[in-house]
């Protein structure tokens, strides 16, 4: 089944901290995915940006918006505890918990109030989230959302780049991941045209231990096996180990198990994973707006 929403979770969330005693996140997690019967690839399914699980997220501001209407309490860091409210309301028997639910405490229309304050002064979607989002998920979204308009605006921008400044921007690239020693040595040792379909070459790191052939096609098509076997040959005709091939389209399957099955290491690089590559090492973009997240220092307050 699909991880549950955030809001789904909160009823549960509660009644499993019915006995009063304080709870560990971590027991939290495993007892609710039990509950849910989660399989063990849904309890480990990532946010967009890969930074927490799904589930861990969905909890945690389960947890959050039950603090807020004063349902729920942290006696310690990362631990959790129902209050004596939590529990009045358990003795209710709700069949749900929603926000519509926590508005009826003042606790919670104040945190409500204050976020649609911040929302009027700041335009935002909404002052919270919708029902299936927490705001970590709405962020994630619209973070990943952006992040491909600006892969695609890129790989459509570099296919209209001449093959010299395609080549000097894949240069570039190797530089910002590490690889190729200076920018001189990588320039000097990259050639257009090259011999035998090696396009170039750069160091693997900085003392020249170990050279990567380099080759990087503006492609339209998919690349097939049989440019990947030219430069698998011109490896081997190298007596080298390892290759990067580039492109701004795509691979063929056949190309791709080929590549599997050789002895030399070969790394293929499409369109979109260059796009990708060029956003995460600052190559071809600049930084517009940044947003720091931050969250409560609860060993600060130890003792207070």
């Amino acid at each position: 089944m699909p991880i549950p929403d955030y809001q789904t979770l909160m009823l549960p969330l509660l009644q499993f901290l019915a006995d009063g005693q304080p709870r560990q996140a971590r027991e939290a997690y495993e007892a609710l995915s039990g509950q849910f019967g989660l399989t063990e690839a849904e309890r480990q399914e990532l946010l967009p940006s890969g930074g927490q699980p799904v589930l861990e997220n969905r909890v945690g501001w389960a947890k959050t918006y039950l603090k807020k209407a004063g349902l729920v309490d942290s006696p310690k860091r990362g631990q959790w505890q129902i209050s004596g409210r939590g529990l009045a309301l358990l003795a209710e028997r709700p069949e749900t918990l929603t926000n519509d639910d926590l508005a009826r405490f003042a606790e919670f229309q104040a945190f409500k109030m204050a976020t649609a304050s911040q929302a009027e002064a700041q335009p935002a979607p909404s002052a919270l989230p919708a029902p299936e989002q927490t705001p970590t998920e709405a962020m994630d979204v619209a973070y990943q959302s952006m992040r491909e308009a600006l892969a695609s605006e890129l790989l459509s921008t570099v296919k209209s780049c001449s093959p010299a400044f395609f080549e000097r921007l894949v240069v570039d690239l190797m530089l910002a991941m590490g690889y190729g020693g200076s920018r001189r040595e990588a320039g000097e040792a990259t050639r257009l045209s090259g011999d035998g379909g090696i396009d170039g070459v750069i160091r693997e790191d900085r003392l020249g231990l170990d050279t990567i052939y380099l080759q990087a096609k503006r492609w339209e098509g998919s690349v097939g096996r049989p440019e990947i076997q030219k430069f698998a040959g011109a490896l081997q005709g190298e007596r080298a180990r390892k290759g990067v091939f580039i492109t701004t389209s795509g691979f063929s399957r056949e190309a791709r198990d080929y590549v599997e099955r050789l002895e030399s290491r070969i790394v293929l690089i499409d369109g979109w994973r260059l796009a990708e590559l060029m956003i995460d090492f600052n190559v071809g973009v600049a930084t517009r707006q940044r947003y720091d997240i931050k969250q409560l220092d609860s060993d600060y307050f130890d003792g207070a």
